[in-house]
């Protein structure tokens, strides 16, 4: 079996000082990778600062004979997100991977959510990605070559109490990679994302049972396989935790062509829209506006 290794690959991985993107970081240079360790070194609420967890992790990997940089600025403002990437070309000369990972949370059930608590979520998650993404996917483009692996969760894509800042931030993120993966396919650039479930400051006495069976290194291989220049994966979200991995995929049911659309209509031919026995998976808006049309002419 031919390993999959980064020899001269340069890699971000943002929230890198401890948990999933700890783990991220290591694995990556393991196989070879030059990495930035970004963290800002915050509390879980995303409050306070510290340089030493990004250190941390860089004196790890340099354990190991590997080679890695440490950069404390924010992902959530678009000057932190291009002085994290101008700090890979200035260090290394050239970038080829971004693990998008950086993270907060702050949950309330959403009637007592206030403005903070709103805007700090989804200025470090999905504004974050955006900052971050904007002039890595740039240069990538220029150099015709990429991978980007982001990180949603199954709070967006499924739904979780508690967590209405959280979950529109992490279903944002899954947008934003169908919509890159799209851009970016023809520059030799492939998006893609993960929803992780794994043992970390985030899920800290919410797992029960799963706690010692879903470490972060159970989720690190998959982002290495989706970050290397072997991957045929492009705008795909993978649910990973524990060694298992799933696609998770949007589709829509074959639903019905109503004549005459009245709301009494819809509610009578209710069953009929949602049956799921026969659907679509649209890869793009085209494609399913294609779908539309074609359901409307016959």
């Amino acid at each position: 079996m031919t390993s999959l290794n980064f020899d001269e690959r340069v890699a971000i991985v943002t929230g890198a000082g401890r948990g999933l993107g700890r783990s991220h970081a290591l694995e990556l240079a393991r196989r070879g990778a030059r990495v930035v360790v970004n963290d800002v070194g915050g509390s879980v609420n995303g409050e306070g600062a510290s340089v030493d967890a990004a250190q941390a992790v860089v004196d790890e990997i340099e354990a190991i004979g590997g080679t890695a940089i440490t950069n404390h600025d924010t992902v959530s403002t678009a000057d932190g997100g291009r002085a994290i990437v101008g700090a890979a070309l200035e260090a290394f000369g050239r970038l080829d991977i971004l693990v998008n990972n950086a993270g907060i949370i702050r949950d309330k059930a959403f009637h007592k959510m206030d403005e903070v608590m709103i805007d700090a979520v989804i200025d470090v998650h999905l504004k974050g990605a955006l900052y971050v993404t904007q002039p890595a996917f740039t240069h990538m483009r220029e150099h015709r070559y990429g991978r980007i692996v982001n990180t949603s969760s199954a709070s967006g894509l499924f739904g979780n109490f508690g967590q209405a800042n959280y979950g529109a931030a992490k279903a944002g993120i899954a947008g934003l990679t169908r919509v890159l993966a799209l851009e970016g396919a023809s520059y030799g650039i492939a998006v893609n994302a993960i929803a992780p479930i794994a043992n970390t400051r985030m899920t800290e006495g919410i797992l029960g049972d799963l706690t010692s069976r879903v470490s972060p290194a159970s989720v690190s291989p998959v982002v290495a396989y989706l970050a290397h220049e072997d991957c045929k994966a492009n705008g795909s979200i993978y649910s990973v935790a524990g060694g298992r991995v799933a696609k998770i995929f949007v589709a829509e049911t074959t639903g019905s062509v109503i004549s005459a659309l009245t709301a009494e209509e819809v509610r009578d031919q209710l069953s009929a829209i949602e049956d799921a026995a026969n659907y679509h998976e649209p890869d793009s808006l085209a494609a399913a506006t294609s779908i539309i049309a074609d359901a409307l002419a016959n």
